[in-house]
């Protein structure tokens, strides 16, 4: 049983953070190489509090990796033609082709979470989107695809300090509004839901990952760390033999003997 209050510790960093974050960096780009290599696709999937730290972690995570093989989803209000659909119809037109990884800032756990406490499902339809959710990482994981699922934890009196520091630097502004402050007054609602989500949808195939997110450098450091330990658990490390078609003309076009 996953409970957020395990989480909260805040414990500071200890070690050299710059080293250890390039070298984690140098891991996970060699990680996507294998992925486009073997053909290997993944989603890496955050979710969170306001102000957590999905968009730090999400920066660290990509920026050794080649901008071709791999997409960050930021996810927000469905639009009008998405409404229409099944609620998991955009995320299926989000998927990863073979060699790439896609990373969701938010997800289909939408449907459980702001959806269920403020009201924009009905709660027969949330109810039964655990099920749904459940099958949907399933087609996921027997086609192929690693599933990471990542939850960034933080204590009221952490993201109170976060949220000031947006509102006061006015080149963080825009990365708060009026929804931020209605999720907030509603945390014993959001508490109840994030519980019933990871005691319904904490599977073998797609587990959750809780990180405690109260010290932004321990945060970044174990959340890449989670991710290259799954990825890394699931593709070949070991890399393709040369074509040998391509040895020959490259053997002759450059002289190698």
């Amino acid at each position: 049983m996953i409970k957020l209050s395990d989480f909260e510790h805040g414990n500071k960093y200890v070690g050299n953070f710059d080293a250890d974050l390039a070298a984690l960096q140098e891991r996970l780009a060699r990680i996507q190489v294998a992925h486009i290599c073997h053909g290997r696709r993944a989603i890496v999937m955050f979710e969170g509090w306001d102000a957590a730290g999905k968009g730090g972690a999400i920066q660290r995570l990509t920026s050794r990796w080649d901008p071709r093989y791999y997409e960050v989803h930021p996810i927000g209000a469905p639009t009008a033609e998405e409404k229409g659909r099944h609620f998991l119809w955009r995320f299926w037109t989000r998927l990863p082709m073979d060699g790439d990884i896609a990373v969701f800032d938010r997800s289909w756990y939408g449907r459980v979470l702001v959806e269920r406490v403020e009201g924009f499902a009905s709660e027969t339809d949330w109810k039964r989107g655990y099920d749904e959710i459940n099958e949907f990482e399933a087609q996921q994981a027997d086609s192929g695809t690693t599933i990471i699922k990542l939850f960034l934890h933080i204590t009221q009196a952490e993201q109170d300090k976060r949220l000031k520091e947006r509102l006061n630097d006015p080149w963080k502004r825009w990365k708060t509004g009026l929804e931020d402050y209605r999720n907030r007054s509603r945390r014993a609602d959001y508490l109840d839901a994030m519980h019933d989500m990871f005691k319904r949808t904490d599977t073998r195939w797609a587990p959750w990952t809780v990180i405690d997110g109260n010290d932004k450098k321990s945060a970044r450091i174990a959340a890449l760390t989670a991710i290259a330990d799954r990825l890394e658990a699931h593709v070949s490390m070991e890399p393709p033999p040369v074509d040998p078609a391509l040895e020959k003309v490259a053997s002759k076009a450059l002289g190698l003997g």
